[in-house]
């Protein structure tokens, strides 16, 4: 369990999470400029591979571990779902579900962001923290976010609403302390998509396992 659930407080490995985002940005720099274009800019992201580095190995193992269970939540979907993939600009692991609706046009907003939003999403993520929260966590959120989203009961309670953020948040050592990490992961993708889902009128009978 401590193999697979790692600590990685932010403040020890900054420097070097900030060294590994940079580089990371390169090399999906590249793949922006060099890969077949797909929905949603799904050619851009990168994934979690058998290799990794001693806080960065860490960090890579915490990937691993995430990736499997990310993969398990996707499995009870049969919509159309996203890859379990690594944002190398926001430096996190995420999942997303689609309705299968156009969400509403947003033409303030930048080409990138337009078509990552283009439909209805519930979606699910890990990052090891950054300046605004010093800690590795879990985070879901809607988009667009339905009326009543923040106020749901998710799991498990150690989960909270972040109103600036506007997004669910589960701190990365609740979920290592929990009796079943994996458990505690699933729980908060279900519960969370389970109030996305149901507060914006998804066809849930037509879209789940």
């Amino acid at each position: 369990m401590t193999d697979s659930w790692p600590d990685l407080p932010f403040d020890a490995w900054r420097p070097t999470c900030d060294t590994l985002h940079m580089w990371t940005q390169i090399v999906g720099k590249v793949r922006l400029a060099l890969a077949p274009y797909l929905n949603h800019w799904w050619q851009v992201p990168l994934y979690v591979s058998p290799r990794g580095r001693a806080q960065v190995a860490r960090f890579w193992r915490v990937l691993q571990s995430v990736d499997a269970v990310f993969k398990e939540f996707r499995g009870g979907f049969i919509g159309k779902a996203s890859p379990v993939h690594f944002f190398w600009g926001s430096f996190d692991l995420a999942v997303t579900r689609f309705s299968g609706r156009r969400a509403p046009p947003m033409p303030d907003a930048d080409v990138m962001t337009r078509e990552g939003y283009s439909h209805e999403v519930s979606s699910v993520g890990w990052w090891p923290g950054d300046e605004t929260a010093r800690y590795p966590a879990f985070y879901a959120y809607a988009a667009p976010e339905p009326a009543g989203f923040g106020d749901a009961k998710v799991r498990p309670d150690a989960a909270h609403y972040d109103r600036e953020a506007g997004q669910f948040r589960l701190k990365y050592d609740d979920v290592r302390s929990a009796a079943s990490p994996r458990q505690a992961i699933l729980d908060f993708c279900q519960s969370t998509y389970a109030a996305a889902a149901t507060l914006a009128d998804w066809n849930r009978a037509e879209l789940e396992r």
